[in-house]
């Protein structure tokens, strides 16, 4: 963990400056003639306020800025103006002290960027407090914008509006699943604007603009839309056409990610038909899904034949895959680890705790030694140990399944009994399951498009899936489907060797959607089809914003 001693002044301050053509169009959304309170919480060096400056209506502004330095910016930015009064302060005091019974008719700003560990303990305890007081959790992955999203909604009066530059962790991440709902149930419309490229110069974060909505006319209704553009510009020129042609849709409030609503009406009814199938349940019917043994120093732990002849540590070692480079199909053999260990990878795992501390060689003694002349047992892990060189829970698991993924997800079958790092989520299937039945229930476009759905995405392309996500993956039900023994040695054999050989799974998912999916389930191809789209659809979309 990164001590806040050793954090940036841009860490610490969560500022990613808004670019003015942004600011310009949050404010030109937001403004109309019945405006007459506006607030900007976070209000930095001014952007927001230069743009509001601008406009000719009869409003009063309320911003608040911790830092002198951009208060200053910020108050010559509309000075002589009467309409803005800026306060420097922090604004988790002002919102407890004097704001957390205002209304606004409307809020616009870029909230800051701040993660739990860089907040002061006051800030913590008033983030809480704003959370637990709105029924939502608090814990430590919470953004500090998310906090300030929450306070800001609740200050909207009965027809206010919200405008802010969020991360797109808004859209599908775990830590703001309360945040989504809690916008779900407290605006009646919401507008989220995505990009297809970073708008930040020179920061990789990727961000959404939220436009939210109350209106006392519909009580009770609860509609969302979002809308992509390529970058700013095409947003400015593009947004008006585009907001008249998609139409919003009815939230639907037993999912709280909102992936599905990149998907057209079409696609969104081919999941609910789907969902409501009793030929299809969840992953974590037929297995348990557990994050890969943390080591706590993988350097450390992982080790090369080299190290383990140099050491003599054959006795305390066993099969490892440490890295995604190393599963070349959806079989991970004897021969593969063979030949992960003539390349000179990383593929033994010190287990310690194969023996008592007094059985321990002179050179497995030395290796730990030396270790520990390193500083190599200083991690927090390795502290919290009666014995840092013993890691705990390492067992023999069914599959691995690749925790980050690129173009598609890796699923692999253990048949060596072989262990992996955390970089790998670990599968323990129930007892009667075929473990080979598992694999072509995974790899179809039922399987993939709803990982895409249920995973999460970041800069780069990474699509990252944790095992709760991974347990609520829809597949089919191929446990109670008779399917000849001789069918399915040939798909895993054919589906091996297809991923051996090609970097992309297209090929796989051809094979099983016909062969198991239309020919065994009797599903329509149309319907399978469409399920290939929101695969891609949403793949596509993931890949370009690498």
């Amino acid at each position: 963990m990164k001590l806040k001693e050793n954090a940036t002044a841009e860490k610490l301050r969560g500022a990613y400056y808004t670019p003015p053509e942004l600011a310009k169009f949050i404010v030109e959304w937001g403004m109309d003639n019945n405006i007459n309170k506006v607030l900007e919480p976070s209000c930095g060096d001014g952007v927001f306020l230069d743009q509001l400056r601008q406009k000719k209506a009869d409003f009063n502004c309320l911003a608040v800025e911790l830092f002198q330095s951009e208060a200053e910016k910020a108050i010559d930015s509309v000075k002589d103006d009467k309409r803005f009064n800026i306060i420097i302060n922090d604004f988790y005091a002002e919102y407890h002290d004097n704001l957390r019974n205002s209304e606004f008719d409307l809020i616009i700003g870029n909230p800051p960027y701040i993660r739990y560990q860089y907040l002061t303990s006051e800030q913590r305890d008033e983030q809480a407090r704003i959370l637990t007081s709105n029924d939502m959790n608090s814990n430590r992955l919470i953004n500090a914008w998310v906090s300030f999203t929450v306070a800001c909604v609740q200050m909207l009066n009965e027809n206010g509006k919200i405008g802010f530059v969020i991360p797109a962790e808004l859209l599908q991440v775990k830590y703001a699943e309360n945040l989504r709902m809690y916008l779900m149930e407290h605006l009646n419309k919401i507008t989220v604007v995505t990009f297809k490229t970073l708008i930040f110069p020179g920061v990789e974060q990727e961000v959404v603009v939220l436009l939210g909505e109350k209106d006392e006319r519909h009580e009770g209704e609860h509609l969302i839309k979002i809308l992509e553009f390529n970058d700013i510009q095409e947003l400015l020129m593009k947004f008006d056409d585009e907001n008249r042609q998609v139409p919003y849709k009815e939230i639907d409030f037993t999912t709280s990610k909102w992936t599905r609503y990149f998907l057209t009406q079409t696609q969104n009814e081919a999941i609910n038909l789907i969902n409501e199938d009793n030929r299809f349940y969840n992953f974590g019917n037929i297995a348990e899904v557990d994050v890969g043994i943390t080591t706590g120093n993988n350097k450390f732990f992982s080790v090369n034949k080299e190290t383990i002849d140099q050491y003599q540590l054959q006795d305390v070692s066993i099969p490892l895959i440490a890295r995604s480079v190393n599963i070349p199909g959806i079989l991970f053999n004897k021969e593969d680890w063979i030949n992960n260990v003539r390349s000179g990878a990383r593929t033994y795992l010190l287990n310690f705790n194969l023996k008592e501390d007094d059985q321990l060689t002179e050179l497995e003694k030395r290796y730990i030694r030396e270790g520990e002349e390193r500083g190599e047992h200083k991690g927090y892990k390795c502290r919290l140990r009666n014995r840092w060189y013993k890691i705990p829970s390492i067992w023999e698991p069914d599959a691995f399944f690749l925790r980050r993924n690129h173009l598609y997800p890796k699923f692999v079958l253990n048949n060596i009994n072989a262990v992996s790092t955390d970089t790998m989520h670990r599968i323990s299937f129930s007892m009667l399951v075929d473990r080979r039945k598992a694999i072509i229930a995974y790899y179809n476009s039922i399987g993939l498009a709803y990982t895409e759905l249920e995973a999460r995405s970041y800069g780069g392309g990474v699509l990252e899936i944790l095992p709760r996500e991974l347990e609520g993956v829809v597949i089919p039900n191929l446990e109670e489907i008779d399917i000849s023994d001789e069918l399915i040695k040939e798909l895993i054999s054919e589906i091996d060797k297809i991923t051996r050989r090609s970097t992309d799974i297209v090929e796989v998912l051809n094979l099983v959607d016909k062969r198991i999916l239309i020919n065994i389930l009797g599903m329509s191809p149309e319907l399978v089809k469409t399920f290939n789209e929101i695969w891609l659809t949403l793949r596509n979309r993931r890949l370009g914003r690498a």
